[in-house]
């Protein structure tokens, strides 16, 4: 009888616009051959475009890249395993959870339950990365309110499943989930 392979290690990796987070992934990943890259942003406009091309051009070119601005776990799961998936980034995946016809806040943690439930049963290590924006002032409309929300929800359940999660300021890596106050 095999035992079922133990899954692979969590890794969030947040902060905040521009503080090197995507950079920081690219160099935990320095030790794979095999990296399946998950994309979540859209190509909804030039800027975002030319955003896209970029971080394709800091990646291997040997990198296998999905695109998946939802159902990420479904797509995953039928992409050809890889000993390191990075998802890139979490923010964009709200965002476009948020923007469906069909949002919901059931909808969208059902899409983040079925994420870490792909990771509790598959062998591949994880790097998730994400943005914090809930250091800054209550936005003023409804719908960034809720964005804020959703995201917030969904960084702190990254991070209880996280084995490590790092906060990017100004491009330095700090490991926080070692400093956190346990048992409170």
């Amino acid at each position: 009888m095999n035992a079922e392979p133990a899954p692979g290690r969590l890794i969030l990796i947040t902060g905040g616009a521009r503080s090197g987070k995507s950079s920081f992934a690219l160099r935990l990943s320095a030790a794979y051959d095999n990296v399946l890259f998950v994309a979540t942003a859209e190509a909804r406009d030039d800027d975002m475009r030319e955003r896209i091309a970029n971080h394709r051009a800091e990646r291997p070119a040997h990198w296998r890249t999905l695109e998946a601005p939802r159902d990420l776990a479904r797509l995953i799961a039928a992409a050809p395993l890889a000993p390191l998936v990075i998802l890139d980034c979490v923010t964009l995946w709200v965002t476009n959870l948020l923007l469906a016809e069909d949002a919901t806040w059931e909808r969208a943690a059902a899409e983040l339950d079925a994420l870490l439930a792909w990771r509790r049963a598959a062998p591949s290590d994880l790097i998730i990365v994400t943005n914090e924006v809930g250091l800054g002032i209550v936005p003023a409309d409804p719908l960034s309110r809720t964005y804020r929300d959703w995201l917030g929800r969904f960084n702190q359940r990254l991070a209880a499943a996280a084995d490590s999660v790092y906060l990017l300021v100004s491009g330095l890596p700090v490991e926080i989930k070692t400093l956190a106050v346990r048992d409170v």
